[in-house]
């Protein structure tokens, strides 16, 4: 059974595919979505193509990038583009490069992110696990942000997703024994991002949230996770096909709003 927010994002999908049928290029939302050729983020890909976008897969290695972008080609109009998020040469051309192609960013998903061995409770972390942590979920993000945000300010209603988890929820960390240090201080660090860039373009039409997948079946776990990655990805996919009147600076999973 779908969860609610799962069958909203499938409502909304179907409502912007079906607004453009023809698949017409001039009408098509661009959206890119880092680290999206494996786990959650091939999914997000996957659900944007099947609501008409024109999808840029950001990967950091092109081998893997290209062979996920066949895998989806059937899906709709996906597009490589080499994005790691821990290299800015690689943010500056691939901004200039949507630049040049699209000239504006209707859709900017940051999902690209990682664990580290050696993370864990605040007594046995290792700090360089935990700084390693850090680095890439909130600075890597922050570069990804800055890079892409004047294209997202060029489209007439831009939406940036930032791909959390309930383990920065502070309120659900002091309720739970997670025991990683660095990843939820990561995200607890990135949901900061989402509410001060979304209270800094609180006067655009932009709107910049959070989302919270489940435990889900990925390679940052062992593919231990109860959730498979389509799961993981319906709110990312919803958050990013808001309609104006759609949430502000939140932080949600597929069941609704989560606490800070």
């Amino acid at each position: 059974m779908p969860t609610p927010r799962t069958f909203v994002a499938y409502l909304l999908t179907s409502f912007v595919k079906e607004a453009n049928p023809t698949g017409n290029m001039a009408n098509k939302k661009i959206a890119l979505v880092s680290g999206g050729n494996k786990g959650i983020g091939f999914e997000i890909v996957r659900g944007l193509l099947q609501a008409g976008c024109r999808v840029y897969l950001g990967a950091r290695e092109a081998a893997k990038g290209q062979q996920a972008v066949a895998e989806l080609a059937a899906a709709g109009d996906v597009l490589f583009l080499e994005l790691d998020i821990a290299n800015q040469a690689t943010l500056d051309a691939a901004a200039a490069h949507l630049q040049r192609e699209e000239g504006h960013l209707d859709i900017l998903v940051n999902n690209a992110g990682i664990n580290a061995a050696g993370d864990g409770a605040p007594s046995t972390a290792a700090v360089h696990s935990v700084a390693q942590v850090l680095q890439t979920n909130l600075l890597g993000t922050l570069a990804v942000t800055q890079a892409f945000l004047p294209l997202v300010k060029q489209a007439a209603a831009g939406r940036i997703v930032n791909v959390s988890s309930p383990l920065g929820s502070l309120t659900l960390s002091s309720q739970n024994d997670w025991g990683l240090l660095g990843y939820s201080a990561s995200k607890a660090a990135l949901n900061m991002l989402t509410v001060q860039l979304a209270h800094e373009l609180r006067d655009t039409a932009i709107k910049v949230n959070s989302a919270a997948p489940g435990y889900t079946a990925t390679d940052l776990n062992g593919f231990a996770g109860t959730d498979t990655p389509a799961q993981g990805a319906a709110e990312a996919i919803w958050l990013a096909l808001l309609p104006p009147d759609g949430p502000n600076g939140t932080i949600s999973s597929s069941t609704g709003p989560l606490p800070w």
